[in-house]
């Protein structure tokens, strides 16, 4: 793509917090900054990316293109990159995942979406895989409240992508199709931990008033925690319906949703 449509990218998706509209709109994007291999400058790039757990993958497509993009060539030469996801900005290692690891994580994003054998195909290469693991250095810079509802609007796209997979799904739960589900459901349980562990403790020392409002907080983070097992279960049934998920995300989406608004009703104001 040429630089300046992607600058045009890069420009929205910072300035609304990984959401960008037009061909792009819906999809999962990232920046990966990469430092040039000759030049030693930084460049960043916008970058479909696949969910994994606790790291991300990204695919050396270059559109289909006969060569690999530069910023495969720069991560080879320094594989220590800035990664943009919307929410945060985190440095991360990339890792080039070869041999049958490589060829199983594409047919993962084949089965998915198509677009990638093409690419294959048309480039007349073997599109290389790349791991994104990550190094957190901490949350994302700003007032606490409004870092908590950026957060939590995270949660509401991601689920929002999951369940229109699940609907746009075929016959049968692709591979990719879990991973989503199973990396929401971590990121989901890890929040909560994070907040039943630490925020939650030192806003009830700082106001006790609160008690009967996080009170219902973990009752509500309970709920989540049922929900997200249901979800599971259903993840590792192989003859789970794709309707059957939709059904489940929904249930798990309108919990979480309320349990935001009310959270960010209770809380941002105070945490500001």
């Amino acid at each position: 793509m040429p630089n300046d449509f992607n600058q045009q990218i890069i420009d929205e998706f910072r300035a609304n917090k990984g959401q960008v509209g037009g061909y792009f709109e819906g999809a999962r994007l990232l920046l990966l900054t990469t430092t040039g291999a000759r030049s030693g400058a930084s460049h960043t790039t916008p970058l479909g990316y696949l969910p994994d757990g606790d790291r991300v993958l990204i695919i050396a497509s270059a559109g289909g293109a006969p060569k690999n993009p530069a910023w495969y060539h720069n991560l080879l030469a320094d594989p220590q990159v800035t990664v943009e996801d919307g929410v945060f900005t985190y440095q991360a290692k990339a890792v080039v995942i070869e041999g049958e690891e490589r060829d199983r994580l594409f047919a993962r994003a084949v089965e998915s979406d198509p677009g990638w054998a093409e690419y294959e195909t048309r480039s007349g290469r073997v599109l290389p895989v790349v791991a994104l693991l990550p190094s957190f250095g901490g949350p994302p810079i700003g007032r606490m409240g409004d870092v908590l509802k950026t957060v939590h609007d995270a949660f509401r796209r991601e689920l929002a992508l999951v369940r229109r997979e699940a609907a746009a799904s075929g016959p049968r739960l692709a591979a990719q199709l879990r991973v989503n589900c199973l990396t929401v459901c971590g990121n989901l349980h890890e929040h909560h931990t994070r907040e039943d562990g630490h925020m939650f403790p030192a806003l009830e020392r700082q106001y006790p008033e609160l008690a009967p409002v996080l009170e219902r907080l973990r009752a509500e983070h309970a709920t989540v925690a049922r929900l997200l097992g249901d979800l599971k279960a259903l993840l590792a049934d192989d003859d789970a319906d794709p309707a059957t998920l939709v059904s489940e995300v929904d249930r798990l989406t309108r919990e979480v949703e309320a349990h935001l608004d009310y959270e960010e009703e209770q809380l941002v104001a105070l945490l500001n």
